[in-house]
């Protein structure tokens, strides 16, 4: 093996070891020493691929926003109907976040400290095009296919609902009892049981 081969095994299994240290103990409670620990390296060894578990988050969000954003656009761009859209959007969505479940606390409390400038960085020219997806809820308005609705609350909508049990997990786990696996379980139906819940919401 190369060394470029090597150096990049070595970086895999540490962004690996990365994501599941911040799945257990979340991107505040997570150690440089955990995660080497995970990865099966030393400390100095980490922080010669990484200068720190920021650095680490880092590049495990952009791998998560670089696979996820094309797919909404992919999604509000096909030729489909409103309804098709908003199960593929549930699933893409509850999708990523079950692999990555530590990403939603970090945008939000980032994204409260400087809206602009950490969403204008991580997501780039990625934005999802709303306007496509906004102009198709009005039409199917007009249509007497849905009931009349705020096009921004219905995407309101569909995002809180796949996104507040990541927020909320500790709290829903505490009342409810579920472990991880349960949760997970949950997730799961949550796919379709979502899209179904906001479809039976709005059509006619």
């Amino acid at each position: 093996m190369s060394k470029k081969q090597k150096d990049q095994s070595t970086e895999q299994r540490i962004l690996q070891a990365a994501k599941t240290v911040f799945i257990h103990k979340g991107m505040a409670g997570a150690r440089m020493q955990d995660i080497a620990d995970e990865a099966g390296i030393n400390k100095a060894m980490l922080h010669y691929y990484f200068r720190s578990k920021e650095k680490l988050f880092e590049v495990i969000f952009r791998e998560a926003i670089s696979r996820f954003l094309p797919k909404v656009n992919a999604t509000i761009a096909l030729d489909c109907s409103l309804f098709e859209k908003i199960e593929i959007f549930c699933r893409e969505y509850i999708t990523v976040l079950m692999e990555n479940p530590y990403i939603p606390l970090f945008i939000v409390d980032e994204a409260n400290k400087q809206p602009y400038e950490f969403l204008k960085t991580m997501m780039g020219n990625q934005k999802p095009d709303l306007r496509t997806l906004i102009i198709q809820i009005e039409e199917e308005v007009k249509k007497g296919v849905i009931h009349p609705v705020s096009p921004a609350q219905l995407i309101l909508n569909m995002m809180s609902m796949c996104i507040f049990p990541f927020l909320g997990r500790p709290i829903w786990n505490f009342l409810s009892g579920m472990d991880q696996l349960q949760f997970n379980y949950l997730m799961d139906q949550r796919k379709t049981d979502v899209a179904q819940f906001i479809i039976n919401s709005i059509k006619k």
